[in-house]
């Protein structure tokens, strides 16, 4: 099973290229990244608020769970 991170999608929706989106949102360009690619631990609440904000969208517009397909 698996948290799949959207990011990507909602900013090609938003047409928002991902220095532009740091600027706005003050996380690094590395930190997006790795959460871009699915290789974040966690996210504060507050962060994905501001992304939220950024972005207009909600937090399942982001965020995606799978089940594994092995199981």
């Amino acid at each position: 099973m698996a948290i799949i991170i959207n990011l990507d999608v909602m900013l090609a929706k938003r047409k928002m290229r991902l220095n532009e989106f740091s600027e706005k949102v003050g996380i690094t360009q590395s930190n997006l990244s790795i959460l871009k690619q699915g290789k974040a631990k966690a996210i504060k609440i507050s962060t994905l608020n501001t992304i939220c904000e950024v972005l207009d969208c909600q937090p399942s517009d982001l965020l995606e769970y799978r089940r594994d397909a092995s199981l």
